[in-house]
């Protein structure tokens, strides 16, 4: 019998990899790769991961997560995974593009990591605003994001 914590890292796995809309996809998931777990018990890990169903840039509700925090204590410490994908700026203001349903969370980590250099960021769905501090060029801002998200265009 597969352990509680290896349940709820394969959920979280699931969610950032397969696009699920509904709790018997993802219980079907799960019992392809070995977990048998009632709708009852998938309800209360999927609130202690602080998972939500949010709408797609498809218009379809896909489970996503709403803390990727857990990311930044493994090896795999790389926004790029969680789907930043571009950066671009516009006067002293930078926008990066993100997966769908990612940018609150990238967000997130580059307020709690680049607060040297960012005053703040403002996050959309796929779109986050980020709101550099005085004295701090646009070489400057790539290169900290680039260090946080790596291989970030």
């Amino acid at each position: 019998m597969k352990n509680k914590n290896d349940r709820l890292q394969t959920i979280r796995q699931v969610v950032i990899e397969c696009k699920i809309g509904s709790q018997e996809e993802l219980l079907k998931e799960l019992l392809h790769r070995g977990y048998t777990v009632t709708q009852a018990t998938l309800s209360r890990d999927l609130k202690r991961l602080k998972i939500t169903k949010t709408l797609d840039n498809t218009g379809e509700y896909r489970y996503r997560l709403t803390d990727l925090s857990f990311i930044s204590e493994k090896s795999e410490n790389n926004a790029k995974a969680l789907g930043a994908n571009s950066l671009e700026f516009s006067g002293p203001l930078a926008v990066m593009k993100t997966r769908s349903g990612y940018a609150g969370a990238i967000a997130a980590e580059i307020d709690q990591h680049a607060g040297e250099a960012v005053l703040g960021t403002i996050a959309g769905d796929d779109t986050i605003l980020i709101i550099p501090r005085e004295g701090f060029s646009r070489v400057e801002i790539t290169n900290i994001l680039s260090n946080l998200i790596e291989n970030l265009s």
